[in-house]
């Protein structure tokens, strides 16, 4: 792949540069700030951006707004946001498209799952990282919906924010797919999801907790 890679921290971006050549992929851009994140991505179309929240020149949200900017003008680019700390207000509006994922710092130290996280976006998927879903679903219990969820059926819909098959969730939990398939489905419901078109039931899952946060998480990447 084709990759822009979009990172102010200079020691963590030649790091993520170096390990993303070694897995055989190719960094057109390295660059440290979210308009050269811009510029560059519409200069060279990548097949990938990989993008800080947090960075120039503002230091608020920089790299979810680019991302957002970037995702209205190339629908298929592959984008991954990366940080340390929560942002959904820019999030909630690009899961729904696909070709997309929010990953934790941490998660890149993983680079097995990481290098197949890149590839699941680049081919249309999305994976949200489950301790970001997971710390959602903790802060939404207050809200009536969110409560009817038990905590297996959280553990459920995190691996699904991750991008994972019915199967893959199975074998995670040391649970039949039958399990699964009956987790899954009582949780559109809970949710009032069942009557949604299927290919977009997961994402909306996902989203009904993105959207109920908005900006009363904070807003720092």
């Amino acid at each position: 792949m084709r990759i822009v890679l979009a990172e102010d921290a200079v020691l963590f971006r030649e790091g993520l540069a170096n390990l993303l050549a070694d897995a055989g992929h190719q960094v057109v851009a390295a660059v440290g700030d979210a308009v050269a994140a811009v510029t560059q991505t519409r200069l060279l179309e990548p097949d990938l951006l990989i993008c800080d929240v947090r960075m120039p020149p503002d230091f608020n949200d920089d790299g979810a707004r680019a991302a957002l900017e970037l995702r209205g003008e190339f629908p298929r680019l592959g984008i991954v946001l990366l940080s340390q700390r929560l942002e959904t207000t820019h999030t909630a509006k690009l899961v729904p498209g696909g070709y997309f994922a929010y990953l934790l710092k941490d998660r890149v130290l993983d680079v097995n799952d990481f290098i197949a996280t890149l590839h699941r976006v680049r081919n249309g998927g999305t994976a949200l990282d489950s301790e970001l879903v997971l710390e959602l679903i903790g802060a939404a219990r207050t809200r009536r919906t969110m409560e009817l969820l038990t905590l297996r059926e959280r553990e459920v819909l995190a691996l699904m924010a991750e991008g994972r098959t019915k199967l893959g969730i199975a074998q995670r939990l040391w649970l039949t797919e039958r399990t699964i398939e009956t987790h899954v489905g009582n949780i559109l419901a809970k949710l009032d999801l069942a009557a949604a078109p299927e290919d977009h039931r997961r994402v909306l899952a996902v989203i009904t907790y993105l959207q109920g946060q908005g900006t009363n998480q904070g807003l720092t990447g």
